[in-house]
Order: structure tokens, then C-alpha cells, then sequence
């Protein structure tokens, strides 16, 4: 019997734990990856057994991401189309047929590309794709594969709403399409002092990918703003990425000085929303912001513009929402805030009340339920 066919045979429904590889470019701190590696961590291995696929994996700081008690199998591909492309699809088939995954669950285009085809032929019961975003960065040539690939498909899981909606526009079919939520470590995020209740300067901040969806730009235009009328005020920006060097650009040439800072990464994302009295979130676009759900759960008093499942999470007295892409309205409302502690700190009680349905209980559950369904059909 050859590979395929032996490996065919032998992926079929069972009981006990469900094996599922997951599969993403590479282990990095955003928040997509970030959620990834929760789940796998948080998973109850008598429920589900993971094993992950790295399209790369090579780095030192993917490496240092790498789940334990979970076999990785990094295929070290830096493009998706190479010399080293045919090896690398022979490696992933052996890594299969000794897992022998009842899932397969592929995050990010250049992985869905690589190991949904070959899920596919090996027989891998239920192929599942992650796109958390809202498709802003699609370009016909994406579209074109990913409906080559959707035929394979089982099912495609977002993170919010309006995220299934963009889906549907796209034309995935509403019966293939699943919300699951983000989830957060409550526990890292508890005890943090309230809001504008401590001595000195406010600290504005965020977390963010310094890319132009997250417009970071804007935040800047808003703080000179803030900082005409509030000039003892610090902003800053917790992140990196190719939007770096534009911004640095537009502090100087905002005058912003000392007033706001672009921190870089950090690994203490706790440590510096304790520090903060007001989170902003900025972005043009996003699904279920991880950051947001962090600041939740940190208690912060927030700022957020109203795109994705921002208003979702903010409701119920949780923040202030804005519309997206306009600085004088997110300097108002920072400004607002900034000026009433009172309004500030009933944000951050009702905030930490509300982030207590995002744990990362509630998530292995979300994702558990979805298995067994899957495992039914």
C-alpha cells in the first residue's frame, strides 16, 4: 500500500483524544500567534492532542516560542517556492502519517497554501483555516488560491462577527464559517492599580504591530492634539515593524519630542499596561483585538475606534468608541477621559467584569466543543 493510501486508511474517526496539527509561518508575539500558542498550551491533551507545523521555524525567536509537551515540525522554508519546497512536503508527509491528525488547522496564507494541499491528499479527515482579520489586504492573486483551496476546506474559523461577515462576502458559504473568540490569561492581568489614580504624568499607550492597519500614524496626530492643550501628557507605543522608520519620520516632524516614544517589543506586556492610565486602540480594521481583550483584563481605562468586535467589547460601559481614521475625534475622546478619573476607573471595573467571559478556560472549551462537532460530521 503506498504512503497515501496507507496513510488514507489509517485517518479515520476513533475514539479518544483528537489529534490536531496545527500549522502557521512562524512563532512570533502577535497576536494572532500569541492566541495559537495559548490554546495549544491551555488544551487538556486527554481532549486533544496537538502537534504543530512551522512553515520556517527557524529563527532563535521562533524557537523560543515553541510549545512544550507538543511534538514541531519545523520545515524551514523562508519562501513558499524553492529548492527546498519538495523536501519540505516529503518531511510534513512522514510528520502526518505518524500523527495521523483527525484536524488540520492552518493559520496565515503561505501555510493554508502549503499544507492544506497536502492534508488533502493524505486524507486528513477535517481541514479547518483561520483568517481573524477582515481580508483588507487581499489581492486578486490571494483570492484566486484561496478559492482553488476552498473546495478542501471544512470549515473556516474567525475570531468576531463581523469577521464572519467578511467572510460571507467573500463568498465562503455561511455554513462553513465559525466564530470562535479570543481568549486571555486573567490571572497575569489582576491586582493592577485604577486609572488616573496615582501621582505625575497620565501615560497614554498601546500595543501594536507598526503597521498601517493599526494606524499608528493617527494616534500620532491625535497626541499633538492631546498635547496643545495637555502638554504634561506621555504617549507610547509598545511593537515593531515595517512602519517603524515612517514613524519616527512623522514624530520628529510633529514636534512630539519626549511626549511619545515608539518602546519597541517587549515581553512584559503585564508590566506595561500597569503602567498605563488610558489604552488606546487606534486601528483602521481588526477582528477580536487581543490587545484590547489585555487591557481589558488589566483594567485600563480605553479608547478604542469602533471597527471589528471593538464595540462588542467596549459595550456596556467598558470605553469610549470612535469613528476610525479621524485623529480630532480620538484626541476629544482621549482628552475627555483624560479630564473626568471618575468616568475613567467606572471603564476599568466594568472592563475587568467584562473580560472575565474571555478566559482561557472559556477558549480550550470554544475550541473543544468545535473539535468534537467536527468529529461528528
Amino acid at each position: 500500500m503506498n504512503v497515501l493510501l496507507e496513510a488514507t486508511a489509517t485517518m479515520t474517526k476513533r475514539n479518544g483524544p483528537i489529534r490536531v496539527s496545527f500549522a502557521v509561518d512562524d512563532l512570533s508575539r502577535a497576536g494572532t500567534e500569541m492566541q495559537l500558542l495559548a490554546l495549544i498550551d491551555h488544551l487538556d491533551r486527554d481532549d486533544v492532542q496537538p502537534s504543530l507545523v512551522l512553515l520556517n521555524g527557524e529563527s532563535e525567536a521562533s524557537r523560543a516560542l515553541e510549545p512544550k509537551d507538543c511534538p514541531v515540525l519545523r520545515l524551514g522554508l523562508s519562501r513558499l517556492v524553492g529548492l527546498g519546497t519538495p523536501a519540505a512536503a516529503r518531511r510534513l508527509r512522514g510528520f502526518w502519517k505518524n500523527r495521523r491528525p483527525d484536524v488540520l488547522q492552518s493559520y496565515f496564507l503561505d501555510s493554508a497554501y502549503f499544507t492544506v494541499p497536502i492534508a488533502k491528499a493524505m486524507g486528513v479527515p477535517h481541514v479547518v483555516r483561520v483568517r481573524n482579520n477582515l481580508g483588507y489586504w487581499l489581492t486578486p492573486r490571494h483570492r484566486l488560491l484561496n478559492n482553488l483551496l476552498a473546495p478542501a476546506v471544512s470549515r473556516v474559523l474567525t475570531n468576531s462577527d463581523e469577521g464572519r461577515m467578511a467572510l460571507i462576502a467573500s463568498g465562503t458559504p455561511d455554513r462553513k464559517v465559525v466564530v470562535l473568540e479570543n481568549g486571555v490569561d486573567l490571572d497575569r492581568f489582576r491586582g493592577f492599580p485604577p486609572p488616573l489614580s496615582r501621582l505625575g504624568t497620565p501615560h497614554i499607550g498601546t500595543v501594536a504591530n507598526l503597521r498601517t492597519v493599526k494606524n499608528i500614524d493617527g494616534l500620532m496626530r491625535a497626541a499633538r492634539l492631546v498635547l496643545n492643550r495637555m502638554p504634561e501628557v506621555r504617549f507610547t507605543v509598545v511593537g515593531d515593524g515595517p512602519e517603524r522608520g515612517k514613524l519616527e519620520a512623522l514624530r520628529q516632524e510633529l514636534n512630539l519630542g519626549e511626549n511619545f516614544t515608539l518602546l519597541g517589543p517587549t515581553n512584559d506586556i503585564p508590566g506595561y499596561l500597569r503602567s498605563l492610565d488610558l489604552f488606546v486602540l487606534p486601528s483602521h480594521s481588526e477582528g477580536m483585538s487581543n490587545a484590547l481583550l489585555e487591557a481589558m483584563a488589566a483594567g485600563r481605562a480605553m479608547v478604542a475606534t469602533n471597527v471589528g468586535a471593538n464595540g462588542k467589547l467596549l459595550a456596556g460601559g467598558c470605553g469610549t468608541l470612535v469613528k476610525p481614521g479621524d485623529p480630532t475625534a480620538l484626541a476629544e475622546a482621549i482628552q475627555a477621559m483624560l479630564a473626568d478619573p471618575r468616568t475613567a476607573q467606572s471603564c476599568s471595573r466594568a472592563a475587568q467584569t467584562a473580560a472575565e467571559d474571555y478566559g482561557r478556560p472559556q477558549l480550550c472549551r470554544r475550541f473543544v466543543e468545535f473539535y468534537r462537532g467536527l468529529m461528528r460530521i
